[in-house]
């Protein structure tokens, strides 16, 4: 596929979200459906492992190959099965680990961006700096998988960098699992090994590929490095599974690298801050939090600016179109009033509103093309 193709989530068919019932079903979880179809792939398996690796989306693997030998060969067919999936939208780190982890679509657990906007007010939700406000618990108002999974008897662990370990994101996406440490991929390894042990469904992240993306680019040394890591994590895990055990390999979404004539500052054009009360979304996907009477001022000047870059929707017709999947009433408006999402290799920068450091990144990703949004979904039976 063409990774500038627009591909929308597949929900309850296909995506980040039905992975964890999905394994839960095969661990015998009574209630959870299995739209991966993964009960007769997995038909006797005990125990599950799930890692992530963040930003090592479908479209990333082949540029890998040369470095993650046994990821190619689970790729290719020589040592499990793959297939493409979708993340959810936006296809953004926050977004996509409590998708993960509640197996559920974006618009029913409420996590619908990398920043939010808290209605009522002017205050920005930053997913990855968030603690204990607003409160996790009414904030991501859904039980996780890992709640299930406890409820269950499977003593689920998640094994993460232990700075994460009581954030707002850890609790929305992880509780009800105990957690283990475990930053780099040789930690990773050994912490979810050990807790295989005693846990039937393990959970593993590493963040190497996207944060080399972010810094240095795709393709670069410092990002096939990473590429390698992320397959030294996955040999180790092969070589030390239970003999009735599974691991299961996915991504959170893919990156694209985006040119300096491709980036856009709203806060050094007038016309797109006009009107505009409220910031927030990220580079790729922008949420616009309008004053009360100009939303179709908003969107006018944005689609002149924009042209062809993006779409620049209404927050109706965004939610209509399936992007987040259902969206209570409690969550509609912490998307904005106006959506904002760059197509191609565009982005909208916000020097003013977000930390200098954004304006430097390399690849960037949340929105919807295929290359962000087609994610690998590796799997390998013991």
């Amino acid at each position: 596929m063409d990774p500038f193709a627009t591909v929308e989530p597949r929900y309850g068919r296909e995506s980040l979200a039905d992975v964890l019932p999905s394994a839960l079903s095969v661990l015998g979880v009574p209630g959870e459906p299995d739209p991966l179809g993964l009960r007769a792939q997995l038909d006797g398996v005990r125990r599950i492992a799930v890692v992530l690796l963040d930003g090592l989306g479908w479209h990333q693997l082949p540029p890998a190959a040369a470095d993650a030998p046994t990821l190619t060969d689970i790729a290719e067919g020589r040592l499990g099965t793959a297939r493409p999936i979708t993340s959810g939208f936006p296809s953004t780190t926050p977004v996509s680990l409590v998708t993960l982890g509640t197996g559920a679509a974006p618009g029913r657990h409420g996590i619908v961006g990398f920043n939010l906007n808290r209605p009522g007010t002017d205050q920005i939700v930053n997913h990855l700096r968030w603690t204990d406000e607003p409160d996790p618990r009414t904030w991501q108002p859904l039980p996780t998988a890992f709640t299930r999974a406890h409820e269950a008897g499977l003593s689920p662990t998640v094994v993460t960098d232990p700075k994460f370990r009581g954030s707002g994101l850890s609790v929305s996406a992880f509780r009800g699992a105990r957690l283990g440490p475990g930053v780099e991929a040789d930690a990773v390894a050994e912490g979810m090994l050990a807790a295989l042990r005693e846990s039937r469904l393990v959970y593993g992240y590493l963040p190497d590929v996207d944060r080399a993306g972010h810094d240095f680019g795709l393709g670069t040394p410092q990002w096939h490095a990473a590429a390698s890591e992320a397959d030294r994590l996955v040999t180790r895990l092969l070589d030390g599974l239970p003999p009735d055990s599974a691991l299961i390999v996915v991504a959170d979404h893919g990156q694209l690298d985006v040119p300096a004539d491709r980036r856009l500052d709203l806060d050094r054009d007038p016309r797109l801050t006009a009107g505009v009360a409220v910031v927030a979304g990220e580079a790729r996907v922008r949420y616009l939090h309008t004053i009360p009477g100009a939303r179709g001022d908003v969107l006018a000047a944005w689609r002149a600016v924009l042209g062809d870059g993006a779409w620049v929707t209404t927050r109706e017709e965004a939610v209509a179109a399936g992007w987040f999947g259902p969206v209570p009433e409690s969550h509609l408006q912490r998307i904005g009033d106006v959506v904002v999402v760059c197509r191609d290799r565009w982005v909208v920068l916000a020097s003013a509103h977000e930390p200098p450091r954004l304006g430097t990144m390399v690849a960037f990703h949340g929105s919807s093309t295929a290359a962000e949004m087609e994610i690998p979904l590796l799997i390998v039976r013991r």
